[in-house]
């Protein structure tokens, strides 16, 4: 746990030298222990430790943070909160795209909203109760060269947004990201959030112009009536979810894809309803998974011609291979009941030795039946394990 000491001197010409260090010694390749063992001896016992978490941490924000990880400040969990600097700067744009010159930071953790909005031209109010949150938010406005358009002050969210009337902390723009963890546990029940779920509403409900971070499995019918809500994925996996305010709102819900530095946006302006269900045909589309939580499968069904293997299930089938970034499609080859002697069976018949097996639907563990059906062909194929109009099914397919 990094402690404001800690922090002071981290930000000092010793501090720099010895995280500086300790990320060459990672680099090499050198273990924990003979490394907090050059630690101490260049840097003192006290201070070995605060050095190498922290260059520990940096490497793992540089595949998202860029050149700035080896400027940030960090602790594990403002790591865990902090999301991609290129989303943070996409939310801000957009936050401050009806005029907005003042933004607040609401639970700064460590500062990376703050930074994207200054960045994005606002003066920012970042706001804390954690005195090490106030301490990363002010070094890295500091490092990354904004200090002077982030102001961080103590104060309680719960408080700020009670008082709320169009604008909070003096700020007409502002973002929350409640923190969802306590004690190293995911809270799943918004109530339990920090600030909680009531703080939320009230902030959507008093401040038009706002976004706020939210979980991706959220229930949709917690998301407040004339408040956009928006899934956002990248490499197949949905990195941050958002309830945007009534002033920056443009639809009911939206899917959002980043890929390669590309944007791909589906929008619906109303409950579009489910997709039509017919059985298995030709190909098999896995819909990408802010497709998925966005409740928008039937929109790229209809786009696609293609129609739902169950009404349960967010698979997609078609007769013809599609082009499309929002879904990923499998040849299917094979479609019978699930009973695993037969499928080994068929997989041996057909020379295939290594299956990716995917599943939606059923409570098996797919790396356990990919164990089960290695065999020694030397064919690949992947493995469907889902339902199929109520039924265990296994669709046995080849990769587009």
């Amino acid at each position: 746990m990094t402690s404001l000491d800690d922090l002071r001197w981290l930000r000092s010409d010793d501090g720099a030298a010895a995280t500086t260090l300790a990320a060459r010694l990672q680099a090499d390749g050198v273990d924990l222990l003979p490394g907090l063992a050059r630690l101490r001896a260049e840097a003192g016992p006290d201070h070995a430790g605060p050095a190498w978490e922290l260059a520990r941490l940096r490497a793992r924000a540089r595949p998202a943070f860029g050149p700035d990880a080896d400027r940030l400040f960090l602790t594990a969990d403002a790591l865990e909160q902090a999301g991609r600097p290129e989303l943070a700067a996409r939310r801000a744009a957009r936050l401050l795209a009806g005029g907005s010159a003042r933004a607040a930071d609401l639970g700064c953790a460590a500062g990376t909203d703050a930074v994207a909005l200054a960045r994005a031209g606002a003066s920012v109010v970042a706001v804390d109760r954690d005195p090490v949150a106030r301490a990363l938010t002010t070094a890295n406005a500091e490092a990354l060269g904004v200090a002077d358009r982030v102001q961080v002050l103590d104060a309680d969210v719960v408080d700020l947004v009670a008082a709320a009337d169009g604008e909070v902390a003096g700020c007409g723009a502002a973002t929350l990201d409640p923190a969802r963890r306590a004690g190293g546990r995911r809270q799943l029940d918004p109530d339990r959030w920090s600030p909680p779920w009531s703080t939320v509403v009230a902030l959507l409900d008093r401040v038009p112009t706002v976004v706020v971070k939210v979980a991706p499995g959220l229930d949709h019918d917690r998301v407040p009536a004339g408040v956009e809500a928006e899934w956002v994925s990248v490499g197949g996996s949905i990195v941050e979810a958002l309830l945007w305010g009534r002033g920056p709102s443009a639809t009911w819900r939206r899917a959002t894809l980043v890929r390669d530095g590309d944007i791909c946006e589906l929008t619906a302006e109303s409950d579009p309803g489910p997709a039509d269900v017919a059985p298995v045909r030709g190909w098999l589309h896995e819909p990408d998974p802010a497709v998925i939580r966005s409740g928008l499968v039937s929109l790229v069904a209809a786009d696609l011609g293609a129609t739902l293997v169950d009404p349960t299930i967010a698979y997609l089938t078609s007769d013809a291979a599609v082009a499309s970034p929002w879904v990923s499609s499998y040849r299917v080859d094979d479609v019978l009941p699930f009973n695993l002697k037969k499928l080994r069976a068929l997989l041996r018949s057909r020379g295939i030795g290594r299956v990716v097996v995917k599943k939606r639907g059923s409570p098996i563990e797919p790396e356990t039946l990919a164990r089960q059906l290695r065999g020694p062909g030397s064919a690949s194929a992947v493995v469907v394990v889902t339902r199929v109009a109520g039924a265990p099914t296994v669709l046995v397919c080849a990769t587009a």
